[in-house]
């Protein structure tokens, strides 16, 4: 092979190396990212194509509208401060990762064994994400829908690889444009959402509800559990589930335990100047866990009406298309991709923990076909709100003791990293109050009739209180508290102007665009208001306007694909003007100082 058939491979493989993203060391301070960058992230991550199936569930469990808008209110509020109260702090302290700050706290024996599940269970995750994601791509191929655990056409497979290759591309480049992804898509699949709701109004207005409730109450959001159209029944809602306020509480808080109770999300908040960044996550659970769910919930059971099929039969992809068309099936495409990506970078992270003469990058490829092998199997539509439940419950555990560790030990008078500080490779305690309390609470959900929902709270109680006390008897507190030569153990401070530095950032960049950039942008702004408008003009008509519907997803389409090349060029777009550079460089020629 010849030397310039070698260089470009070369090449490649060192700018590759070069997208360094502290795997193993605090970040630094210029490195620390504005409130601009975590609003899309959280945004975009949390409004995913995995919405369109859990709206669409909490409508066939048959929860009533007041329980469901009041439940998502207080559930997303109790997950905003999690993540403001309890993961925030600890990132902003150490600017580590949890994969890495464990092995300092639990020894490298449990950070192993919790690394490698925490990837492989981020790597189902994502892997969910992407079948959702291939649930729209499908349609145009004619690819039956896929709704049973397994692969039923090779196409499918076919399909799942071609996104996935997507998904671990953005993952692979970090942070920056993980956040830069979002920007691009988020603003417009929020407006996807209340499009297709919008738009569907006159379908859910078209339907009467059956004579025979059962369950949910037979208001607008259960729709009376069956709807009669044309004189043909429709099953909507379980007629057995009693799922009510307090179920959507506690699954609006659960569904990201791992993320904020569970601290997997200091990867993302360590870059955080300050901790009260926190309440960005606000953007992703109001905008995506509450706006998106019912949005999405109404349009599940608009498709369902629509195709005369039971909801639990459609995937993401069928119940967008027919509410959006082309928009739609685009949407939920891009939606999957905007929460994979995080999640995959995340279980790139938790290897590299445990592989660490590896660059992430590759990790970050090996776990990225590991979740595209995974996005194979459509288990998603059916077994998603379970498996999210116990993803949390069997990684909080560990949250629980760093939690206690970081903060409750050293005001016992017990000091940080006894046990890492003694060389231990496993720290006892942290391993017995996490295998017990996961193995305890599988067996009060199996055995004991205790919904997995209500179970994450007292574990995490269970194991705060036990590890203090197996701490103090594996010897915690027979030495001083401190660092190991005894001075005060205390994190670095962080300098003030840190936050400032950070948020100043985007202004900056901001004031260095040209003028086609920011014409670009007005462009993807008013498109963005065009799409706003169009599903309320649609809705203005009645379920018969078939026409009136066709020239709403039309003209929509129209507008998104406008809307996101537009905003694409605004955000990757060059970020000085051409002219004053040639200016400067004039002047510099001519020895102007």
């Amino acid at each position: 092979m010849s030397a310039t058939a070698v260089e470009p491979a070369e090449d490649l493989a060192a700018r590759v190396d070069a997208l360094y993203e502290f795997e193993r060391e605090p970040v630094t301070e210029d490195r620390l990212e504005s409130a601009r960058h975590f609003a899309a992230v959280f945004a975009g991550e949390h409004v995913a194509g995995t919405e369109f199936v859990i709206g669409a569930v909490f409508v066939t469990w048959g929860v009533g509208a007041a329980d469901l808008l009041w439940g998502l209110l207080v559930g997303n509020l109790l997950a905003v401060l999690s993540w403001t109260l309890i993961c925030a702090p600890i990132a902003v302290d150490t600017r580590l990762t949890l994969y890495w700050y464990l092995r300092r706290i639990a020894g490298p024996g449990v950070t192993a064994v919790y690394n490698v599940l925490n990837a492989v269970l981020f790597c189902v995750l994502a892997g969910t994400m992407i079948t959702v994601s291939a649930s729209a791509i499908r349609i145009p191929f004619g690819i039956p829908s896929q709704t049973n655990w397994y692969p039923e056409d090779l196409r499918f497979i076919l399909v799942v690889a071609g996104v996935g290759a997507v998904v671990v591309t953005v993952a692979i480049l970090g942070f920056r444009r993980l956040a830069q992804f979002s920007e691009i898509c988020v603003p417009w699949i929020f407006v996807m959402f209340f499009a297709g709701a919008t738009a569907m109004l006159p379908t859910l207005a078209a339907g009467t509800p059956g004579v025979e409730t059962l369950g949910g109450g037979g208001d607008f959001w259960t729709l009376g559990n069956l709807w009669t159209i044309a004189e043909e029944t429709i099953w909507v809602a379980d007629p057995d589930s009693e799922v009510g306020f307090w179920h959507v509480v506690s699954f609006a808080w659960i569904c990201n335990l791992a993320f904020h109770v569970g601290l997997s999300d200091m990867a993302v908040l360590r870059y955080a100047p300050r901790a009260s960044y926190g309440l960005l996550t606000a953007c992703g659970m109001y905008l995506g866990h509450f706006l998106a769910w019912i949005c999405a919930g109404a349009m599940g059971a608009a498709a369902a009406i629509l195709l005369r099929t039971p909801l639990v039969e459609l995937d993401a992809g069928e119940v967008a298309y027919q509410s959006l068309g082309f928009s739609g099936a685009l949407a939920v495409i891009i939606a999957g991709w905007a929460t994979s990506n995080p999640t995959l970078y995340r279980a790139g992270l938790a290897l590299q923990a445990v592989t660490p003469g590896w660059p992430r990058w590759l990790v970050t490829l090996i776990a990225g076909a590991l979740t595209t092998a995974i996005a194979c199997f459509p288990f998603v539509f059916g077994y998603l709100l379970s498996f999210v439940g116990l993803f949390g419950l069997l990684l909080m555990p560990v949250g629980a003791v760093v939690f206690v560790e970081h903060w409750v030990l050293p005001r016992l008078g017990m000091r940080r990293y006894w046990a890492t500080d003694r060389g231990a490779w496993v720290n006892w305690p942290a391993l017995v109050c996490w295998a017990g309390s996961v193995a305890i609470a599988l067996a009060v959900w199996w055995r004991g009739g205790v919904h997995l929902f209500f179970l994450a709270a007292p574990v995490w109680l269970a194991v705060a209180v036990s590890y203090v006390a197996l701490a103090r008897l594996a010897g915690a507190a027979r030495e001083t508290a401190g660092a190991p030569d005894g001075s005060p153990e205390e994190p670095p401070p962080s300098p003030p102007a840190a936050a400032k530095l950070a948020e100043t950032k985007a202004a900056e960049e901001e004031a260095r665009r040209p003028i086609s950039v920011r014409v670009a942008g007005w462009v993807a702004l008013a498109t963005l208001l065009a799409a706003i408008a169009l599903p309320v003009w649609a809705a203005a008509g009645s379920v018969e306007e078939t026409d009136r519907t066709l020239v709403f997803q039309r003209w929509l389409a129209w507008v998104s694909v406008l809307h996101l090349a537009s905003l694409t060029y605004w955000v990757l777009g060059p970020k000085h003007n051409p002219a004053e550079e040639d200016e400067r460089g004039s002047q510099a020629i001519g020895g102007s100082p």
